[in-house]
């Protein structure tokens, strides 16, 4: 039977609070990454219909104007579908983090 010594007791106590600041820190980054993604979203769906209006005013139209300007707006919302994505995609990563900081706090 091992008798944990005063240097293992420190350890896991320091080693706790180190975790525990981690995983304070990550709540506040996935909070943060949550509500730029409620925006992004929210930007994305403006742009995917801004694109819509725009590629029929420019089917309609028939001017090398419209069709730039169609153009441009959807670059715009691949801009920020990328952007999106890879908000979404951090969140993931900082859950997956997130999980193994808990893991490890509850051993």
């Amino acid at each position: 039977m091992d008798t944990p010594t005063l240097i293992d007791v420190a350890n896991k106590g320091i080693n706790g609070r180190l975790t525990e600041r981690r995983l304070r820190r990550g709540t506040q980054s996935m909070s943060a990454l949550r509500n730029e993604l409620s925006v992004v979203e929210e930007q994305v769906q403006h742009f995917a219909e801004e694109v819509h209006d725009l590629e029929v005013r420019a089917l309609v139209s028939e001017t090398p104007l419209a069709d730039a300007e169609s153009r441009d707006a959807m670059r715009h919302m691949q801009a920020m579908t990328k952007h999106r994505d890879h908000l979404r995609a951090a969140i993931v990563d900082l859950e997956s983090r997130q999980d193994d900081l808990l893991d490890r706090l509850g051993r």
